[in-house]
């Protein structure tokens, strides 16, 4: 993957890039939205694999969970991988389904020693199944478990250390949860294994009003906060220029807002490299 700034490929936006072939590094799609066989967005994956390099990004497998991994989730995925050959596969350090029942958002998990021994179980077990190495993504939370032998951060790097997945950095979910749980974002960075952090994500955010205390949701629904750049400037400083992905789900723009979005993420990338030579 070219360690550029790419963005989610998302329908709206299909017909327009096989018709006029925009100049971006890397596309990113959501692994479930292709476990259908066949279809019309297959045959369009097809034609855009051919020409652009691709991560695929799930959100479905349920890494956390108490119940075995579904293994005809696993499965599909494994199919996707072998069709497409991406250059980066990902899911997220999370649960989201128990006892066949899913949710519609990303839970978050207690930082306990039980849970960094699941993680780094299962991790295995899907990085066996797809042959090749899994990066996991640091959500956003709104709560979290009073008791935990870990910070976020250093549960974060526990899991990848010994697991030896790789990590997608998700900078907007760092500053989320360090406006909503008040620690210094700083510190998180600073935590995160270096030679892990393969991918780092950027996204907007929406924050409540009216509340007594700060919330901050991450909506994926507008452009990058200016504290999220700032965040991200000292991101790359740290890992150095790694391939950035500009995730944009709801409320979906213009595809011109989205190569912006990217555009400003690769001056950064570049300015970086400036100052390593």
């Amino acid at each position: 993957m070219p360690a550029s700034a790419g963005i989610g490929l998302r329908a709206p936006h299909v017909s327009r890039i096989l018709r006029e072939h925009p100049r971006v590094p890397w596309f990113e799609m959501h692994s479930e939205n292709l476990f259908a066989t066949g279809g019309s967005l297959h045959d369009a994956m097809v034609r855009i694999r051919a020409d652009y390099p691709l991560s695929l990004h799930g959100v479905g497998l349920s890494l956390g969970s108490v119940d075995a991994l579904d293994t005809a989730h696993l499965w599909r995925l494994a199919a996707l991988v072998a069709r497409y050959q991406p250059g980066l596969v990902s899911e997220h350090l999370c649960w989201g389904a128990v006892g066949g029942r899913h949710s519609n958002d990303l839970l978050p998990l207690p930082f306990t020693e039980e849970a960094v021994s699941l993680l780094v179980s299962r991790i295995g077990q899907v990085q066996d199944a797809l042959r090749r190495e899994l990066l996991v993504e640091n959500i956003s939370t709104y709560l979290r478990f009073q008791e935990g032998d870990y910070t976020e951060w250093d549960f974060v790097a526990e899991v990848v250390r010994r697991s030896g997945c790789g990590l997608l950095c998700d900078v907007n979910n760092i500053y989320v949860n360090s406006v909503n749980h008040d620690f210094d974002p700083s510190m998180y960075l600073r935590a995160l294994p270096r030679e892990a952090v393969r991918e780092i994500h950027l996204a907007g955010y929406t924050r409540k009003e009216g509340l007594p205390v700060p919330l901050l949701i991450d909506t994926h629904s507008r452009p990058v906060d200016e504290a999220v750049w700032a965040l991200y400037g000292a991101a790359v400083a740290r890992f150095g220029p790694v391939p950035t992905l500009i995730e944009w789900d709801q409320d979906i723009p213009e595809l011109e807002v989205l190569l912006a979005e990217a555009a400003r993420a690769q001056e950064v990338l570049d300015a970086r490299r400036a100052c390593a030579a």
